[in-house]
């Protein structure tokens, strides 16, 4: 790594080798070979005069990128497209003046983009299958055990350990039906020329508009795409951009959630992220245990939601046809809001298979509140051996205030059930009181929620995708 210059931490950090190479520059050579191959094949098999020596000399040499030769001329002629072109040329020398023969820039630059962002979207799409399959474990392990709810972050009517889990799992649920709608629809641009009406192939193919028609599905089916979208400008609408970084987006605010809800469990020490035998919480306070992998995801969340502005901003503000104020953003913000999401879901992966529960602390606390909560079950013994439901609803308000001021106060123990016991007007005994302390049945529908959730909802979602199955992540830091 070199240190006498910025590098990303996106890279060095965060992002997964698989990513990295996704958005990096062999990728994309690479790629616009395989499309000047896809036209050159596509112009042939309509009939241009180019030869079959000159498709096979642009095929055998379309791996071994000449970087010299194209990094040389692009400092001459100041554009990378007209250097590569060159440069591709100097290999094949047969085949260099068919080269990208009717296309313009846009040709190979954006019909790239959506090549790169489907393969990456797919690397995302498999991640977050594993978070979800991850959860769902979780949640099925978890799907019983008591906990306190929280609204407002005030203690609440019992949920489980496992539906809790299961929220965060039904919000990547969604994020994954948005992606896999947006992969479905996917488009390449084609080979529209410089202001999408293809008027250079009309001059190539003589006016005919039949073989004009098919230059577009050809090269899409080349290159495993069903469709090309119908009309462009000399770019694809930016508002594919747009519609891609929104599905980072939604992952990172799934994400952003669950880390938030995480970390407020770790104060509580309820539950608790991986933290490895030699791992440091903090340089000054040793027995410090901080959530570091939680704020990590939070993090790069906010980057990542923050980030999706740039694409929509950008589309708003394209001029007619084309400008290029596009294209310095796009080549900082579709890169960075896939590395980011890529080290998201490799933290997700790592915290949730490695996440511990606390089931006493989680007993502990909840026994603390549920007096408070059980009051309603104790009012209701109470009218059955013969009380006043409005008298004892007054009683049990007043006994309740009294209860929380000593606990608020004085640091004492809740003592709601003692108040009750010796409160006449209940006829009920502390032994009575203490058999309706038990957290299970104040729950709820929280485990069988969570059970129809898993066997309707996640499980076909994971027996459909399960050639994904199996992922684990390697966290750099």
């Amino acid at each position: 790594m070199p240190t006498d210059r910025y590098t990303s931490p996106l890279s060095e950090r965060y992002a997964s080798k698989e990513m990295q190479y996704i958005f990096s520059q062999d990728m994309k050579f690479r790629t616009w070979r395989r499309l000047w191959i896809a036209l050159a094949e596509t112009e042939k098999e309509l009939g241009l005069p180019i030869t079959e020596e000159q498709i096979e000399e642009l095929k055998s040499h379309a791996e071994d990128i000449n970087y010299d030769v194209a990094q040389a001329r692009e400092k001459v002629v100041r554009h990378d497209v007209m250097s590569h072109v060159y440069a591709y040329g100097v290999q094949c020398p047969r085949a260099k003046g068919i080269i990208h023969l009717g296309a313009t820039s846009c040709y190979v630059g954006d019909n790239t983009d959506i090549i790169v962002m489907r393969e990456a979207l797919r690397l995302v799409q498999k991640k977050l299958v594993n978070v979800i399959r991850n959860l769902s474990v979780f949640a099925d392990t978890y799907k019983a055990q008591p906990t306190l709810a929280f609204t407002h972050f005030q203690p609440a009517q019992p949920t489980t350990v496992g539906k809790r889990a299961a929220l965060w799992c039904q919000d990547f649920l969604m994020d994954l039906e948005d992606l896999e709608y947006v992969l479905g629809t996917l488009k390449l641009l084609g080979s529209k020329g410089t202001t999408g009406t293809q008027a250079s192939f009309l001059e190539l193919f003589e006016g005919d508009q039949e073989k004009i028609d098919r230059i577009d599905p050809m090269i899409a089916e080349k290159m495993g795409f069903d469709a090309c979208y119908p009309v462009s400008g000399q770019t694809y609408s930016r508002k594919v951009d747009t519609r891609v970084c929104n599905i980072l987006s939604g992952i990172a605010q799934s994400a952003h959630k669950m880390s938030n809800d995480i970390r407020l469990l770790q104060h509580l020490k309820e539950v608790e992220e991986p933290f490895e035998k030699t791992q440091i919480g903090s340089s000054a306070m040793a027995y410090k245990r901080n959530p570091m992998r939680s704020e990590r995801i939070a993090s790069l969340s906010r980057y990542v939601m923050i980030d999706a502005l740039n694409p929509a901003i950008t589309a708003a503000a394209q001029w007619f046809e084309r400008t290029l104020d596009d294209s310095a953003n796009k080549r900082l913000s579709i890169p960075e809001g896939f590395l980011a999401v890529d080290g998201i879901l490799d933290l997700c992966l790592n915290v949730v298979d490695g996440l511990v529960v606390y089931p006493k602390v989680i007993e502990k606390h909840m026994m603390a509140e549920l007096p408070f909560m059980a009051t309603e079950n104790i009012m209701m013994d109470a009218v059955k051996a013969g009380g006043d439901r409005q008298e004892l609803h007054e009683r049990i308000r007043t006994l309740s205030m009294e209860a929380g001021r000593t606990v608020k106060e004085e640091g004492k123990d809740n003592d709601l059930l003692q108040r009750i016991a010796e409160d006449p007007a209940f006829s009920l005994s502390r032994e009575e009181l203490e058999a309706a302390m038990e957290p299970a049945k104040y729950t709820g529908r929280a485990k069988e929620q969570t059970e129809r959730f898993l066997r309707e909802c996640v499980q076909p979602v994971l027996e459909s995708h399960k050639e994904m199955l199996g992922l684990t992540a390697e966290i750099n830091v």
